[in-house]
């Protein structure tokens, strides 16, 4: 009795478990995180961005009673399916699965094989369309071959207009990627999910535009204001976009150990590519193994973005001006907070994170930074001042401190910047380069361009050059400031702990590594200053 009662429950099949669908996601979160790779320098890539993003969805779904199946449709295609999390969950998870194909013409004609389709030609004599019903009889890959009351034809190999209507379809295709989860409910109902993944194939970056308020404000010593705007950046290269979600930002680098590129296997939407036989009907004795037509040219790729609209801008279409030129603009502000040694912006409002695009936020406006302009040169104890060679132009750095005090006070995310000067014909530019993450509180210096006015020459003043041992070299800098206003000039005399200086009525600090000395030049002026060096290493 026992062995008849087992062996009749071994037999009975397994109750299918029943699939629902959540619901469209009632709110996103979208956390991006830049490109570890890319350096502060380095281009934003719109093409093939290497960053993450966090997403996480809130969505509705019911539950029947028991086993069932919860099917989220819209994930991003770069998802990374490990990465996923469902809470909310009555019963937890029992198993999760990514769906590995899109609709497609080819999906569509796989997921019908054997089954029937309607096929319509067109008489091109007459203009008359004539339907009628065929069963699919081979896959997508190397041709389409239906079964019709006229035998088994290869499609559109004849030269008549052609189409094919399924009635439906195919049971687990849907036209967006789609994640599920199998989940246990003993009593079933509504329920409100959480659904959080990684994904790859997002970026971002900070560009920052600086404006001078003031001409001629760039005595030595002397600070001057200057507006700050910073535009961030967003790329999304998935096919899915992430509406009225709450946007935050990572800024610094992450330790990135895994290959999630590898990991976001993104969904496969094949095309449909149809091989013809040149004996057309193949009714009278089974297919002919003859050499196919080659398929045809793969589709262009989707056009890109026109160029008139390639960036959609918070509150206002920038109708094609460049982003770096200065722009009277509303910036909302970011709020800032700590994630351990890396920090998270916090985007007020509600942002569209577009499919396949490219989007700008204002987040920091700044109107009163405190700055000066700096220059600075290097000296070479193993070059002789006599060598006959011309001044290198200094460089111009522009100068302040991350500090409330400042105008500032805000962790500075790496991007590149912009600075402009005002002139009588309107602003112009005055040097651009990029900055690497500033936390709050640090020196900033950021290298503008190489001067036109101000020029340097600073080395030995033996013909050998450093002396050896601890016997002691004299230098010269030679010193020239064009400008019609005393500028502040930085000298790099060496670097800490290998040198000693000596150098006569300057107080010697340590900057950036270097032992330095500033010290001011007049208007329309030369200077030539003598100082001492030795090897502080030696014995």
């Amino acid at each position: 009795m026992l062995a008849a009662t087992l062996a009749t429950i071994l037999a009975a099949p397994l109750a299918a478990r029943e699939v629902v669908d959540a619901a469209a996601p009632s709110d996103i979160a979208v956390t991006i995180y830049r490109d570890p790779d890319r350096a502060s320098d380095e281009k934003l890539e719109r093409s093939n961005p290497r960053g993450l993003a966090m997403i996480s969805e809130t969505r509705r779904v019911t539950l029947p009673r028991g086993e069932s199946t919860i099917r989220f449709e819209g994930v991003a295609e770069g998802m990374i399916g490990v990465s996923a999390i469902v809470t909310g969950l009555p019963g937890g998870t029992i198993e999760k699965n990514r769906n590995a194909a899109l609709l497609s013409p080819a999906a569509l004609v796989d997921g019908t094989l054997g089954n029937r389709v309607t096929i319509t030609r067109t008489n091109p004599a007459t203009g008359q369309q004539a339907s009628e019903s065929a069963v699919v009889r081979t896959r997508a890959d190397g041709g389409l071959v239906l079964q019709t009351s006229q035998g088994f034809e290869a499609v559109r190999c004849s030269g008549l207009p052609e189409t094919l209507t399924f009635d439906r379809v195919p049971a687990g295709l849907s036209s967006a990627p789609v994640f599920s989860v199998d989940t246990r409910s003993d009593e079933g109902g509504t329920f409100d999910l959480t659904l959080t993944y990684l994904a790859w194939g997002f970026d971002w970056q900070a560009n920052y535009v600086g404006t001078l308020r003031e001409a001629g404000a760039k005595a030595e010593g002397d600070e001057f204001e200057m507006g700050l705007l910073s535009w961030l950046t967003l790329v999304n290269d998935n096919g899915q976009s992430f509406d009225k979600a709450r946007l935050q930002i990572i800024a610094g680098r992450l330790n990135v150990e895994s290959d999630y590129e590898g990991l976001a296997d993104p969904p496969v939407a094949a095309p449909l590519y149809l091989t013809c036989y040149p004996l057309g009907s193949t009714s009278n004795g089974g297919i002919p193994m003859l050499e196919p037509i080659p398929p045809p040219a793969a589709p262009p790729p989707p056009p890109m973005y026109a160029s008139a609209a390639p960036i959609i801008v918070t509150a206002e279409r920038m109708k094609g001006y460049d982003m770096a030129v200065p722009l009277a603009v509303t910036a909302i502000t970011a709020s800032e907070e700590n994630l351990g040694d890396l920090k998270l912006f916090r985007v007020p409002g509600r942002v569209d994170v577009a499919a396949k695009g490219m989007k700008q936020v204002a987040f920091l406006n700044k109107d009163a930074v405190k700055a000066r302009l700096l220059y600075q040169a290097r000296c070479n104890p193993g070059n002789w001042i006599g060598d006959g060679s011309n001044p290198a132009p200094a460089d111009m750095l522009l100068v302040t401190k991350n500090e409330e005090k400042k105008g500032l006070g805000i962790a500075l995310p790496q991007g590149g910047l912009t600075h402009y000067e005002p002139s009588p014909r309107g602003e112009r530019v005055a040097g651009s380069t990029s900055l690497r993450d500033y936390a709050s509180g640090q020196d900033v210096e950021l290298d503008l361009a190489s001067s036109t006015q101000v020029f340097a020459r600073c080395a030995s003043l033996s013909e050998k050059g450093q002396a050896e041992g601890r016997k002691w070299t004299a230098m010269r800098a030679s010193l020239t400031n064009a400008n019609p206003h005393p500028v502040t000039m930085r000298l790099q005399l060496g670097w800490a702990g290998r040198l000693d200086i000596r150098f006569p009525g300057q107080k010697v600090v340590v900057k950036n590594g270097w032992q330095t000395v500033e010290l001011t030049l007049p208007a329309n002026s030369e200077k030539n200053l003598d100082w001492k060096l030795r090897d502080a290493t030696a014995r």
